[in-house]
């Protein structure tokens, strides 16, 4: 199963070519073994939820897709399996990726519509601090195509998306603004 490629080839998708089409292959084996009615997804990987809510809709499956908030330590970093990763000193450091999500969600609700000087400050804050970014980036929620600056918030839900290394560590967050 081939996701669209307009949503497998941004994102994650650039930086991981093929994995929405391993991804898909294996949650459509999983849904035909199982045949739920109602299967949860987490938010954290947004993008991966998108593309299944795509191909459940495409192959029209009788499931429906909910996806779950994302789980989120006290510090505000987004829980996962690849946090066992981080060293001491790394994991003090990584609650900065939640933070400057949030940093960019105030930025747009507060009114800022310069939408590539907010990811681009953003990655620069999180360069400055000694991570490699790979994106920050605002883009809709329901298609995960660009946000548009020039639409108001109830207009066109947003979703802030971010991929960083933290030493040998690459972490994905995200936060619905």
């Amino acid at each position: 199963m081939h996701p669209p490629e307009v949503l497998a080839n941004l994102l994650e998708g650039h930086f991981r070519p093929g994995f929405f089409t391993g991804v898909c292959t294996v949650v459509l084996k999983l849904l035909n073994q199982v045949q739920p009615a109602f299967a949860v997804f987490g938010k954290k990987d947004y993008q991966q939820l998108m593309i299944v809510r795509r191909m459940v809709a495409q192959l029209a499956l009788p499931v429906v897709i909910d996806g779950c908030e994302t789980a989120r330590a006290d510090d505000g970093l987004a829980l996962s399996s690849r946090n066992g990763y981080l060293s001491a000193d790394e994991r003090e450091h990584a609650a900065l990726l939640s933070r400057t999500l949030r940093g960019v969600c105030d930025a747009v609700r507060g009114g800022r519509r310069d939408f590539p000087a907010i990811e681009a400050q953003a990655v620069a804050a999180l360069r400055d601090a000694g991570w490699e970014p790979d994106y920050v980036s605002i883009h809709r929620r329901h298609d995960l195509s660009p946000a548009d600056p020039g639409l108001d918030d109830s207009q066109e839900p947003r979703v802030v998306l971010a991929a960083a290394r933290l030493g040998a560590t690459r972490l994905i967050d995200n936060m619905e603004i």
